[in-house]
């Protein structure tokens, strides 16, 4: 146990290094793994250098306090979303289409068999199987382009996509599904626009010009993946620089 515990501790020290080392550059040159290197760590040859140096050093350890609670969390994600990517890459795009419409087509048919599992299931889960093939294809073909920018803008906000809408389609025509689904959509709105349109003074402007139903619950949901999708796609660039892998 003892060595378990050393282990997660010297990485942690492994990783607070790393982050401390990444402020520092941010300023001064040759400091992020300069330590091991026949110049060292760069440091100033004045007295004010000096406390200038220090300053900032210290500057960093509230950010770096800030900062590590992400790192951890985009380790996290990376992991589920690199299982994710390695079982998608290793079917191709092609293969992800084919499972995802053999998937969702079996569900579709088990809709339109058993009428009573769910009020107007087999359209509502036909076009949320749509809506999920769709979206995965851009996620796996944007992944696949390459580029850490494609995929932080376009394949994470794909994929989210593809979680977030399929259920929201599929309660545009499922009695049973909008119960639970559009109410919880229409508070999760309102959250937004007291938390986070109106303090830059949007709210009213939505409020105003976009209406809530129909196929304004997917609209809203798109939007939502997309900053949902960067945030994620952030977290996991974070890891990778602290963190990063082979």
């Amino acid at each position: 146990m003892s060595v378990g515990n050393d282990g997660v501790l010297a990485g942690l020290r492994i990783d607070l290094r790393r982050l401390h080392e990444t402020w520092m550059e941010l300023v001064y040159p040759r400091q992020r793994g300069a330590g091991d290197t026949v110049l060292g760590t760069w440091q100033p040859d004045t007295q004010l250098g000096m406390i200038l140096y220090r300053a900032w050093s210290a500057l960093g350890v509230p950010v770096i306090a800030f900062v590590y609670p992400l790192v951890l969390l985009g380790a996290f994600v990376r992991f589920q979303t690199r299982r994710i990517g390695r079982t998608a890459a290793s079917l191709g795009l092609l293969g992800v289409v084919v499972l995802s419409l053999v998937v969702w087509g079996a569900l579709a048919a088990l809709a339109r068999f058993q009428l009573d599992l769910i009020a107007g299931g087999f359209l509502a889960i036909a076009l949320a199987g749509g809506v999920a093939t769709v979206s995965a294809a851009l996620a796996v073909g944007t992944k696949s382009a390459g580029g850490r920018a494609t995929t932080v803008l376009l394949a994470y906000p794909f994929a989210m996509t593809a979680i977030f809408l399929p259920p929201v389609v599929a309660a545009l025509f499922s009695k049973t599904l909008a119960a639970v689904v559009l109410p919880n959509s229409t508070a999760l709105a309102r959250w937004l626009l007291a938390n986070a349109l109106a303090p830059i003074g949007l709210a009213e402007t939505f409020s105003r010009t976009f209406e809530l139903e129909g196929v304004g619950y997917v609209i809203m949901w798109l939007a939502i993946s997309f900053p949902i999708g960067w945030v994620l796609g952030s977290l996991v660039t974070l890891a990778d620089l602290v963190r990063p892998t082979e």
